[in-house]
């Protein structure tokens, strides 16, 4: 027999999902039963299969405590930070839904010289 503390599941207070390509990142915000509050980062993929059958998704989670936050922040900005520095600046997937015939295929640039600014994933964290 199951207790209380094997069926409970923390509360999502906030959540925020960002479309990337063929993934979905949830960044939600829950409450743990001591009223505590921490993040659960879940990257969503979908994954290729038959055209007939449900997609199927494959799903990681990561749960950040708030006593890790600046730690975490500081090590993912020096991380994004150095391969900035060694691919230069980098560019920010298209909105667009996904295709799965598009896959593989490269966008087509625009005839604008000017790119396209948009907020990457871990500008929501700051």
């Amino acid at each position: 027999m199951k207790t209380d503390k094997q069926n409970y599941e923390p509360e999502i207070v906030y959540s925020k999902s960002i479309k990337a390509g063929r993934r979905i990142y949830y960044v939600d915000v829950k409450k743990d039963r001591n009223a505590d509050l921490f993040i659960c980062i879940t990257e969503s993929k979908r994954m290729q299969g038959e055209i007939e059958a449900a997609p199927t998704f494959e799903k990681h989670k990561v749960f950040l405590y708030k006593e890790d936050f600046s730690r975490f922040m500081e090590g993912l900005e020096d991380a994004i930070d150095y391969i900035k520095d060694q691919l230069g600046e980098i560019e920010d997937r298209e909105d667009r839904k996904f295709e799965p015939s598009e896959s593989e295929e490269e966008p087509e640039q625009a005839d604008s010289t000017e790119p396209t600014k948009r907020r990457g994933l871990f500008s929501y964290f700051k």
